[in-house]
């Protein structure tokens, strides 16, 4: 298992991700996008929520490298991204991880072509053509455990632009935000 850690997760999904290595005897390969942005000196995005998820092209590739994959299987589903909607189950990409949606395979019948040359990757998507319902409906359906995170408890949040953002180390607050406390449940909606 592979984990490209932006250093912006939730602790319990950390602590979620450990347990489930251990449950199912993986070896887990942990590398950090704060290593690459100081080993590349990169710049880091700055602002209030600044995110560091484009920076984790670079960790990604540079374990593909380390580790010489030729494939990653990934969850990513296409109704997640606008970017992804071309995306195909198997997605090809070049020596430099590009991927060109003009050079996509045909996946016709549910064939999958996953021929590479050197120095070229896959990432698999098996759940790319999947719906967050869909997602849903198998954990229900398999009875799958699920970080603590996704259940209901308390946690301090602000109203910013009309939103709900939880507080964490890596939301900053200034003197216009008002911490509130809210709980929070997830509705299952499931058919």
């Amino acid at each position: 298992m592979v984990h490209i850690d932006t250093g912006h997760n939730f602790p319990e999904a950390l602590s979620f991700r450990d347990q489930l290595a251990g449950e199912v005897n993986a070896t887990l390969v942990v590398r950090k996008v704060e290593d690459t942005i100081r080993q590349r000196s990169l710049t880091e995005p700055k602002g209030k929520f600044a995110s560091r998820n484009w920076l984790q092209t670079y960790t990604l590739l540079d374990t593909i490298e380390e580790f010489g994959f030729d494939a990653c299987i990934g969850g990513a589903r296409r109704d997640e991204e606008k970017a992804r909607a071309k995306e195909r189950i198997f997605s090809v990409r070049d020596e430099f991880g590009q991927w060109n949606p003009k050079l996509q395979r045909p996946e016709l019948w549910n064939i999958y072509n996953g021929r590479i040359h050197k120095g070229e990757n896959v990432r698999v998507f098996p759940i790319s053509n999947w719906t967050e319902l869909d997602i849903w409906n198998y954990i229900r359906k398999e009875n799958i455990e699920l970080p603590s995170i996704y259940f209901a408890h308390e946690r301090d949040v602000i109203v910013h632009e009309g939103q709900l953002v939880a507080v964490s180390e890596f939301v900053s607050l200034d003197e216009t935000d008002t911490v509130i406390k809210k709980k929070f449940a997830i509705a299952l909606l499931v058919t």
